[in-house]
């Protein structure tokens, strides 16, 4: 059996806390529209997701910034981490925007935009892998 090295523990954090966040906007943005019959529902699952998406996000800003200091990179890498950056900022900002959104315009680019964030990061993060 290999041997456990915090690198394996830190790397697990961060796709797990990747899995919640991207996997979970997907999987809502599914699920909304066969919600939206029912009164009050998507609302509350909406603010259960949220519940541990935050947490999630949190955790993937840590152990990104714990892979940062950890790792030694320069170059090409260097430009894609930073511009995965972008669009991790770009996911927490637009999915805390639409968290405060009253209409349903809003919810829609906001979630939209925190949704194709999160993605464009994965992708960015997947080749920095």
């Amino acid at each position: 059996m290999l041997e456990v090295t915090v690198a394996d523990v830190r790397l697990f954090l961060h796709v797990l806390a990747a899995t919640i966040w991207v996997g979970g906007q997907i999987t809502l943005g599914a699920l909304v529209p066969a919600l939206r019959g029912f009164e009050g529902v998507t609302k509350v699952a909406a603010r259960r997701y949220n519940m541990i998406a935050w947490p999630a996000f949190a955790v993937l800003a840590l152990t990104g910034v714990w892979n940062i200091l950890d790792g030694d990179i320069g170059g090409p890498a260097q430009r894609t981490l930073e511009v995965k950056l972008v669009f991790v900022l770009l996911s927490g900002v637009a999915a805390f925007l639409h968290t405060r959104a009253t209409s349903k315009a809003g919810l829609a680019v906001w979630g939209a935009l925190g949704a194709l964030g999160a993605l464009a990061a994965l992708f960015f993060g997947v080749q920095l892998g």
